[in-house]
This record gives C-alpha cells, sequence and structure tokens, in this order.
C-alpha cells in the first residue's frame, strides 16, 4: 500500500500512533515553536513583500484566541416525539444531528479526505506543501485567492475567527490548528467537522445531508452508496451552486461529483471501476423530495413541554443543546382538540371573543394528551402565553369536592348522608353568602347540596373541616395559593387556578386518592445519551373511601344534578360544573344582566381520562359575558372529547372500605350513630296509619341491615387485633 492512503481504519489507526509518538519526541521544543517555524519558512517571501518581520509574526500569535473547548461545540435542534416515540418536530437555530464517528461509512469519510484534506491523518494541523503553494500564489496575486486549509484549520476558522481573509487571522489560525491537534484525537477533529460543516438545503452536518438529500436516517448511514457520498463531499466547495435538488445545478453538481471520485481514485480508496460505475448514476438518482420549511405542529402542546423541560432542567437551550424531547401527547386527541376549538364544527361558540381552554390527560398516570390553548387571536404561540397552563380564573363550584366535601370526608369521616342545614349564614366577615337561586333548603345531604351545587353547605362544611385541614388537602391534590392564608370564600372558589391544576387534582379521586403531577413530558434524552425522567412519584393524598365516596356524588352531579349536559351514557362519568359570577360595579358598568356569568368551568373524569373545562371572555366588554346554554359550553366541550376518545366503558371499582346503604356511601367501621334517622310520617299527622307502618317496617329493616354490618365489622376487627397480638408475640 502506498504511503499516501490508509485503506482501513485499523491501518490509518497505527500510522496515526506513530505520529502520534514522532509529536512526542519534538515536545522539548517550546509550545508554539513549530508554527513558528511554519511562519518564517513559508512567509519569508511574503513578510519580506510585505515589510512585516518576525517580530510580527510573533506580536500577532500573542494576540492568538484562547482554544476554548466550549466554542467547538455545534448548536444543536431539538426533537419532538409524542407518546408513542413518533417523530413530531425538529426546533433549534441550526437543524443538525449529532453522530459519532463510528456512524460514518467510511466511503464518506474517504469522500471528505480525498476532496478537503488528503494528508489529514499525517500531518499536526498543518499541510506544509499546500501552504506554501497556497502562500506562493497569494504573493503573485491576490492575498487570499488561494486556499489551503486543512480540516483542522477549518474547524479552528469556523469556531474561533472571523471570516475575514488577512495574514493576522491566518497566522492565529495556524496557531490554533497545531494547538488543537495536541489535544484532540484525528477521530475528534473529523468529526468536529463533519457534524458543523453546511452542507446546503437546510442541512447542518453530514447526518443532515444524508436525511435531507437522500431520506437516510443517522443511524443507517452505513447503507450510503459511493455516488452518495460523493456529491455530499463535494458540497463543501460552494454548497448552493452544487445542490442537486436545484434543476439548474444539475450539471455542476455532476462535474463535481467526478472531481471527488477521480480524487479518490487518485488516493487509493476506489478502484478506477468503482469510479465509472458511480460516473454513471445520475446525480439526481435517489434523492427525496425538496426539504421544504415545516411549520410546527401542535405549537401549544410544544409550549407546555418546554415550560414543563426548562422547570426542571434550568440550564437548557432547546434551540442549540440538541435535546430528545418525548411528549405525552396523543395526536389524534390533539387533532381533535383543535378542530373543536378553532372552528365551529364541533362546537357552535356565541361569537369571536368567545375563550375556551382545557386540559385531557390519563386519569391513572397524569400524562397529558391534548389541550386547548384558546380561541383565534388567542390560542397559544409557542413560547408564548398557553391559556391551558398559565390563565388563572376563579374556579367557581368544581373547588368545592377539594376545599370542602373531600376534606370532611377525609378528616371528619362524613357519609355522602351527612346533613347539613342550609339556612341564612354570612362569612366571619359579616359579608352575606346566598345561593345561587337565593333560597333556603333546609337540612339536607352533602350528596344532594353538591349534587345542585349550593354555596351555603359548602361554607359550613368548611368550617367543619377547618382551613388549615381544607388547605393541606387542596395542596396535596397540586393546588397552589398566592399566600399563606386562606379565606371562607374560598369554600365556593374565590381563589384562582388553571386548567391544568384542576385536571390534575380531579384526577385524583379517580384514582382511587393516588395523585400524579400532570405532566407533558415523558422523558429527555440529553445530546450526550442521559436519559432524564419525567415521571413524578405517584402519591397518596387520600384515603380510598374519600376518592371514591367523592367520585359517587359527582356521578349524581353528571345524572342528576347541574351537569347532565356533560353525561356521557356509555361512561362512567363524575364531574363538576363551576361558574363565578361579575360583582355588582361591574355589571353596572357595562350593562350586563343580574345573572351574567364571568366564568363556566366543568371538570370531570372516567377511569380513563380527567378534563377540565374553562369558557368565558379574557376581558370585560360590552357583551362578553355568558348566560344560559353558552355556560353550558364547557360541558359541552368536555362531552364531545369524552363521547370522540373514551374507550374504557368500566366502572370505577368500590373499595372495601365502604359500603353503601339506600344509594348513599359510608365508611366501614364508623359507628351507626353517623348515619342519619329515615324520615317518617307521624301516625296521628293526617291519619295515614297504614302509610306509617310501611315506613317504618322499611326503617326496621334498614336498622337490622345497618346492625349486622356493624357486627360484622366489630368481627372483622377483633380478628384483625388478635392476629397483630399474635404477631406481635412471635416478633
Amino acid at each position: 500500500m502506498s504511503e499516501e492512503g490508509y485503506q482501513t481504519r485499523k491501518e490509518r489507526k497505527k500510522a496515526e500512533i506513530t505520529n502520534k509518538k514522532k509529536q512526542r519526541s519534538i515536545a522539548i521544543l517550546k509550545k508554539g515553536s513549530l508554527v513558528k517555524k511554519i511562519v518564517i519558512v513559508c512567509l519569508v517571501l511574503g513578510l519580506v513583500a510585505t515589510g512585516v518581520g518576525a517580530i510580527t509574526v510573533a506580536s500577532i500569535m500573542k494576540g492568538t484566541p484562547t482554544l476554548d473547548s466550549a466554542k467547538l461545540v455545534d448548536p444543536l435542534s431539538t426533537k419532538f416525539y409524542d407518546k408513542d416515540g413518533n417523530f413530531l418536530y425538529e426546533y433549534g437555530k441550526e437543524k443538525r444531528t449529532k453522530i459519532t464517528y463510528n456512524q460514518v461509512p467510511e466511503v464518506l469519510e474517504h469522500a471528505f479526505i480525498a476532496t478537503e484534506d488528503s494528508h489529514f491523518y499525517k500531518h499536526f494541523g498543518i499541510d506544509l506543501k499546500r501552504t506554501a503553494k497556497a502562500i506562493f500564489v497569494n504573493v503573485t496575486g491576490d492575498f487570499g485567492s488561494q486556499g489551503g486549509s486543512t480540516i483542522t484549520q477549518q474547524v479552528i476558522k469556523n469556531s474561533f475567527l472571523s471570516p475575514e481573509k488577512t495574514l493576522k487571522r491566518k497566522v492565529q489560525e495556524w496557531d490554533l490548528a497545531y494547538q488543537l491537534e495536541k489535544e484532540y484525537s484525528k477521530e475528534d477533529i473529523l468529526m468536529m467537522y463533519l457534524n458543523k460543516i453546511y452542507l446546503g438545503n437546510r442541512s447542518y452536518g453530514v447526518a443532515t445531508a444524508a436525511k435531507n438529500y437522500y431520506g437516510i436516517e443517522s443511524d443507517d448511514l452505513k447503507k450510503m452508496t459511493l455516488a452518495q457520498a460523493a456529491m455530499i463531499a463535494g458540497l463543501t466547495q460552494s454548497p448552493n451552486n452544487y445542490d442537486p435538488t436545484i434543476p439548474e445545478n444539475k450539471d455542476a453538481a455532476t462535474k463535481r461529483r467526478h472531481i471527488v471520485l477521480s480524487s479518490m481514485l487518485r488516493d487509493g480508496y476506489i478502484t478506477e471501476k468503482q469510479m465509472k460505475e458511480a460516473e454513471k448514476v445520475p446525480v439526481t438518482e435517489g434523492l427525496v423530495a425538496k426539504n421544504t420549511q415545516q411549520s410546527m405542529p401542535y405549537e401549544a402542546f410544544l409550549d407546555a413541554a418546554v415550560k414543563e423541560v426548562k422547570g426542571k432542567l434550568k440550564d437548557v437551550d432547546i434551540s442549540e443543546d440538541g435535546l430528545s424531547i418525548y411528549t405525552t401527547l396523543d395526536s389524534k386527541a390533539q387533532d381533535f382538540a383543535d378542530k373543536m376549538m378553532n372552528t365551529d364544527e364541533v362546537i357552535a361558540y356565541p361569537d369571536e371573543n368567545f375563550q375556551g381552554a382545557f386540559v385531557l390527560l390519563d386519569t391513572m398516570t397524569g400524562e397529558v394528551r391534548a389541550i386547548g390553548s384558546g380561541r383565534n387571536d388567542y390560542k397559544a404561540q409557542f413560547l408564548g402565553n398557553n391559556f391551558a397552563v398559565d390563565i388563572k380564573r376563579q374556579p367557581g363550584s368544581i373547588f368545592k369536592p377539594i376545599f370542602d366535601y373531600g376534606p370532611a370526608i377525609e378528616n371528619l369521616k362524613w357519609s355522602t348522608a351527612h346533613l347539613i342545614n342550609d339556612h341564612q349564614t354570612t362569612y366571619a366577615t359579616g359579608e352575606p353568602i346566598s345561593n345561587w337561586d337565593h333560597q333556603y333548603h333546609g337540612t339536607l345531604t352533602i350528596r344532594t347540596a353538591l349534587q345542585n351545587s349550593y354555596n351555603i353547605p359548602a361554607l359550613l362544611t368548611l368550617r367543619e373541616v377547618g382551613m388549615d385541614k381544607a388547605k393541606s388537602f387542596a395542596e396535596q391534590l397540586g393546588i397552589t395559593f398566592n399566600s399563606n392564608e386562606v379565606y371562607e370564600s374560598y369554600s365556593i372558589g374565590s381563589n384562582t387556578v388553571s386548567p391544568l391544576d384542576m385536571a390534575g387534582s380531579y384526577s385524583a379521586f379517580g384514582n382511587n386518592g393516588l395523585y400524579n403531577k400532570p405532566h407533558f413530558v415523558q422523558k429527555v434524552v440529553l445530546a450526550d445519551g442521559t436519559v432524564v425522567n419525567f415521571e413524578e412519584k405517584t402519591k397518596r393524598v387520600m384515603q380510598d373511601y374519600t376518592a371514591y365516596m367523592v367520585t359517587d356524588m359527582l356521578r349524581t352531579v353528571v345524572n342528576a344534578g347541574t351537569g347532565t349536559t356533560a353525561n356521557v351514557p356509555r361512561l362512567d362519568v363524575a364531574g363538576k360544573t363551576g361558574t363565578t359570577n361579575f360583582d355588582e360595579k361591574t355589571r353596572a358598568k357595562y350593562g350586563y344582566p343580574n345573572a351574567a356569568t364571568n366564568d363556566s368551568w366543568f371538570a370531570g373524569y372516567t377511569p380513563q381520562y380527567t378534563m377540565a373545562v374553562w369558557t368565558g371572555y379574557t376581558q370585560n366588554g360590552q357583551g362578553n359575558y355568558m348566560s344560559g346554554n353558552t355556560t353550558k359550553i364547557s360541558q359541552l366541550m368536555f362531552k364531545a372529547m369524552m363521547e370522540a376518545f373514551g374507550t374504557d366503558t368500566a366502572n370505577f371499582p368500590q373499595p372495601e372500605s365502604v359500603y353503601r346503604v339506600n344509594n348513599e356511601l359510608y365508611i366501614k367501621g364508623i359507628a351507626s350513630a353517623e348515619v342519619p334517622a329515615k324520615k317518617i310520617v307521624h301516625p296521628n299527622n293526617g291519619g295515614h296509619k297504614e302509610k306509617f307502618k310501611k315506613e317504618e317496617k322499611k326503617h326496621n329493616k334498614e336498622e337490622k341491615e345497618l346492625k349486622k354490618e356493624e357486627e360484622k365489622i366489630k368481627k372483622e376487627e377483633e380478628k384483625r387485633r388478635k392476629k397483630e397480638e399474635k404477631e406481635q408475640m412471635h416478633g
């Protein structure tokens, strides 16, 4: 084999080791002495002609920039994937895919070395023969008219120096090239070059070029043919003029490819037969369609995903750090969500200003599947404002399960039949509170109070629980408050939340009391291959009986209460409506009717999906209010998504910790005194003796059933106690 080329990587590596030994043998030379000798020998004519002396050269070298390794790192684009690992979009300043030396096919490596730097594996960063020739041409002509740069010098030029063609920049380039060769291997330097170089067709680096020109993925680069490799290597000189996807470039691209092939033959990388066969291949063969600029799909969702990534990985820059972000997106659900938000094909919106936002997530995992981020001019832009995660509005009555009834069942062990006296009441501040119908309903169960969304029972429940316990319960469900202090008005939702907050909270009721923080990202793979998982640990935030009893009451809301519009008969749906009203001053200012609604919410769930929807107007103004059927649009949006994507028809399983009597739920082990007595008609009241006897008989039967249940519970408790005592004795 000739000295001019090494046909195998093993032989080349051996030669490189030999060269390294030679390099170490001259280590006694002072730093930069080799470069200074090269400058003195090769620039004699130039220095004499220009009147510049050796002192000038030394001065130039003193001003050489530091070899900063950070500047050798190229900006890498970020790639997004959906929940199933399907590619969605590539984002970054430069669309670039970084590959390793082992991924580069030999045919491509040989094509670039033969074309750009045939002595790459033998020089120390500077090719003396080519440099001397270039200097001679430059001295006798215009400076900069002839090149001579090695691959190492091109890495330096692209990473550290300005593109201007001056003696100062050239001398500094030589100095830095020599330093680079001392600190990095040939393979490292080659990859700095191949991953950085621009090759036309919006292609930065050889991997992106292979994808954009031939549809070859980075993992399949070894499938590249000789003709393809020669074409790509030939692009370096003038990408725009040799880009074969441009019809008028066909002849020029063909001639340039032939030059690359002949250079490979000259250096012994290919045979003449291989060259001739490659030349016969049309330069346009195998080209894929021109790489057109793809608009970002699912902007709102990817925006939310990026915000989550930045929240966890503080120092990343998605425009240049080469992340692979695997999202939780269900593209079909998001397509439907976009259609529902931005057209009138699914929902008939009252006007263009009407707004909405929602989050649809997996009840069991907290993975967000789709979002609605606003309509028309307010729909989210990438790295912009996103209503689904950023908007903060008063939740109204959808907050009652979180701040009132959930905490009461959890802390006070109430049954769903617990009685509350709905009567005239004021807040502790003396401010009046009223129900939406401005009526008082006397003694009623908390199930009925929640079903009909009465406010006074909610406040009375909060007082029984206590503010601290209510706040702690809500915070366990991912709710945050603007200050440590909470107020009685929060019992009816006067605080502010986002759709994301509410979807996360409600999913815990549907997940047997287990909370998963809602998230848009499954994992992020960094450019170096490090995997960062984004799944949060599942937390038990309430007892299973609390979750199920709240769920059962919310079923009643959907089946027979304020949320019937959201019901999907084939699915087990639980949910709650919520509205807020304008204050008197605002109504007067804009001429709103007394019943005008400011915010309308619906939060609900099935065993499969949880969805929280907000609707309303972003700003007060003439006609910007809801009333009548427009307040039910939030329910219609929930129903549309569940009808389209709800496939799990199973019911929420009733845990062993509760039992049901007359459609009310009770916690096992709680004394029967907590169970309300059945209302009966007195025998002297209107002479209805028969009715009284029937009611009394029914009541007695229920009492017997309850006693049997209590006896069973006591036996189970006694059995459990004896078992524990026995285990302790043997412990």
